[in-house]
């Protein structure tokens, strides 16, 4: 979710490179790779190939839900033990199973209705990737310098 919304805040700069989400979230690259080919399958992201190239949000930032980006990358917001299957207890449901069912389809539902839209004017999201936009500049600003020295 982290590197869609990273992706989403910085749409107006074209393409975006996945060292640049790297850098500024400090996720590896290889995962990157892996999780952005996931997303671009559920058509949640695009690819530019080339110089200049990366990626870009593949429908509008309205459209896209916290939810399609947890399911597009297969992950899991199911509070039961058993994964929804019923067989908690030795193949049978547990005592507890309808409440943790119920919790589950109140995550999804909640995350369902947060859409990309609504992350990315949220003012602290803002001023945290700020900071971190600041943070690999500098990082780069000393690199340069210790080359040009």
């Amino acid at each position: 979710m982290t590197s869609m919304l990273d992706l989403a805040l910085h749409r107006e700069h074209g393409p975006i490179p996945l060292a640049g989400i790297s850098a500024r979230q400090d996720i590896s690259l290889s995962y990157l790779e892996q999780l952005f080919a996931q997303l671009r399958k559920h058509g949640l992201v695009k690819s530019v190939r080339g110089p200049g190239g990366g990626y870009y949000l593949g429908k509008s930032l309205e459209v896209i839900s916290v939810a399609d980006v947890i399911e597009a990358v297969n992950e899991d917001t199911d509070a039961t033990r058993c994964r929804g299957r019923g067989s908690c207890q030795k193949g049978a449901t547990c005592l507890t199973h309808h409440l943790w069912s119920g919790l589950s389809d109140q995550i999804r539902d909640f995350l369902r209705n947060i859409s990309l839209a609504d992350l990315v004017v949220r003012e602290e999201i803002r001023e945290i990737a700020s900071i971190q936009d600041q943070r690999v500049q500098t990082t780069i600003e000393r690199v340069t310098s210790l080359l040009h020295d």
